[in-house]
């Protein structure tokens, strides 16, 4: 019994401390931004690397999901013979949900392992130490470019996803349902208002951070060589994915309280 106790204590002091990294290096971070130098070439080489290469799976898993959503809604909507609701079932769920969520979720595996990896792998070799020797802040240096590539580049992300996917939709509701093709779309456009993509991009700016914090704190805290890297780069995507739908629930619930 007190063994257990033992470790329900050591794991509630854990979390506290998580939670007490975490939010010191996203002040610490965020603070950065705005202390010269501004190193814009590396943010330039950042957003590169997390936005422009991440848009040919972003268009894979946006597509598909279009797709996926039109046929599973057609199902039910042709029994009502609804339809042409097709469309803005679609477009809703892609603006509002699943352009954000699933973008980020991408992003978390693609780009939040590897910013984990590479300073994971800087922290063992002690490389970032090296940094601290030479007066240079390690906060600065690799954590601000990253930060500010994912705060950019994710929204961005984003509103591709939502294009797409509702591209994906129209493929199935105009050329396998034979909804026509000028209906769709006043259908989509008719249901979409500014609140739709404004709730999107919050989101998608929230989960930027969530999965740049994150990552960075398991890559600055990674330790045992290749094998700790290894589970801090698992830990960081696994937190990431966890957060993101928690904030994601969190901000919806938000949102239709404000924006009913």
């Amino acid at each position: 019994m007190k063994e257990w106790i033992k470790n329900l204590g050591k794991k509630a002091l854990d979390f506290f401390v998580y939670i007490g990294g975490t939010f010191n290096l996203m002040v610490g971070t965020i603070f950065q931004v705005f202390v010269r130098p501004f190193r814009r070439k590396e943010w330039v080489i950042q957003m590169h690397k997390i936005g422009v290469m991440s848009f040919p799976i972003v268009f894979l898993v946006a597509f598909f999901t279009g797709m996926v959503l039109a046929l599973q809604s057609a199902y039910q909507l042709t029994k009502m013979n609804a339809q042409m609701y097709i469309s803005s079932l679609v477009a809703l769920s892609m603006l509002r949900e699943l352009g954000p969520v699933l973008t980020a979720l991408v992003i978390a595996g693609r780009v939040g392992a590897s910013i984990t990896a590479e300073l994971g792998t800087m922290k063992v070799s002690e490389q970032i130490d090296a940094l601290r020797t030479l007066a240079a802040n390690p906060v600065k240096y690799l954590v601000v470019p990253r930060f500010l590539a994912l705060c950019i580049m994710l929204p961005l992300l984003t509103v591709y996803a939502d294009f797409v996917g509702i591209i994906g939709g129209y493929v199935i509701g105009v050329y396998k349902l034979l909804i026509g093709s000028t209906i769709y779309w006043k259908m989509t456009f008719d249901t979409l208002a500014f609140k739709d993509l404004f709730t999107g991009l919050f989101k998608s700016f929230i989960f930027a951070v969530i999965i740049c914090i994150v990552s960075c704190y398991e890559g600055f805290n990674a330790e045992g060589g290749a094998e700790g890297v290894g589970k801090a780069t698992t830990r960081s995507v696994v937190i990431s994915f966890i957060l993101i739908i928690a904030a994601d629930c969190l901000f919806t619930a938000l949102f239709y309280f404000i924006f009913p």
